[in-house]
């Protein structure tokens, strides 16, 4: 029975002591810790930790256009939009400002309050209320193989900046923005008839480089009556339609600001949204039995042009040179919305 015991406690004291003296303990004196795991990422990725005013931290309820409404951070809507609304082809550069711009546009539409057109929700995806967006899937369907490099473009153009907005008094801006100008963007008051201190008209050198910078609408005689006098019956579209257009005062961009047709003053941004012109940056001719109107330019004319900042990145500018020339009197800076 005693040589049962004495073999039990030598078990014992081999099971408690062996592990002790094959196992260091870890910061002990003289001991050398274990190496820790090391790990690598795809190079065409990037791990960000949201913080406290970063996009990551910034939710954003949408509405697209069945009437849904789902909850993204403000990464993954910008991502959505910046892929929209300029094509990834484009400067990295200007990709960046084209990021700042639609952030920037997004905080001051929370600003300023519900929208009557998605009352619970803070944006939506129709462009002609508040900005373009496209699922990630449905943009590398239309990337093919450049679907890869230009998802992670993006996804560093909006990273890149986290949490940067274009300010005015230490508020964001209402950072409206458009494809392309002739030459110089519009001052707002040109176009909407208030005046903004940060949207005065400035130079934007793209030019024959834009796709469709130039094009040509055509609009029958009978056409062009029935249009205008649904509009202001109080015209008088009787004569020969040489003498129809008279008095053209040109904007600061060298298009129409208003011009008198049939003796009734309307501004050019009213004529091209009543024949659906590219921009109010336009000439009129009579040819035969029509009106030709020749464009310049595509898009309201205010704010940031993309292809203008297109141009100013092949030339060096920085995010932050596009921003501060296309916006007047601003700062770029973090900004935590309240």
């Amino acid at each position: 029975m005693r040589t049962v015991i004495a073999t039990a406690l030598a078990l014992l004291l081999l099971f408690f002591l062996v592990p002790m003296v094959l196992f260091s303990v870890p910061g002990g004196e003289g001991q050398e810790e274990a190496p820790l795991p090391t790990a690598t990422l795809p190079i065409d990725r990037t791990v960000t930790t949201p913080g406290a005013g970063t996009d990551g931290a910034v939710l954003i309820r949408v509405q697209d256009a069945d009437g849904r409404i789902s909850s993204l951070t403000m990464a993954d809507y910008l991502w959505r939009v910046v892929a929209a609304e300029m094509p990834a082809s484009f400067e990295t550069e200007a990709l960046k400002a084209q990021a700042v711009t639609a952030r920037t546009y997004t905080l001051y539409q929370m600003s300023i309050g519900a929208d009557p057109a998605h009352p619970d929700a803070d944006m939506c995806t129709d462009p002609g209320c508040c900005q373009a967006y496209i699922e990630p899937e449905d943009a590398a369907a239309n990337w093919g193989d450049q679907a890869p490099a230009y998802t992670a473009k993006i996804a560093q153009a909006v990273s890149s900046t986290d949490g940067q907005a274009v300010l005015y008094d230490g508020a964001p801006i209402d950072a409206v923005f458009f494809s392309s100008a002739a030459g110089r963007t519009l001052d707002a008051v040109e176009v909407w008839g208030g005046s903004v201190p940060y949207l005065a008209s400035v130079e934007s050198p793209e030019g024959d480089e834009v796709p469709g910078y130039r094009s040509t609408v055509e609009v029958p005689l009978d056409e062009f009556r029935d249009l205008f006098l649904a509009q202001h019956p109080e015209a008088d579209l009787s004569g020969p339609a040489e003498g129809w257009f008279q008095d053209l005062v040109p904007s600061s961009s060298g298009g129409v600001d208003t011009v008198e047709v049939g003796g009734v003053a309307v501004t050019g941004a009213a004529l091209r949204s009543l024949l659906g012109l590219r921009s109010a940056t336009f000439t009129v001719a009579v040819q035969g039995e029509a009106l030709v109107f020749s464009v310049t330019g595509y898009g309201h004319g205010v704010g940031m042009s993309q292809y203008g900042a297109n141009a100013m990145a092949r030339e060096g500018a920085t995010y932050l040179d596009i921003l501060t020339h296309y916006y007047t009197g601003v700062t770029v800076a973090p900004y935590v919305p309240g």
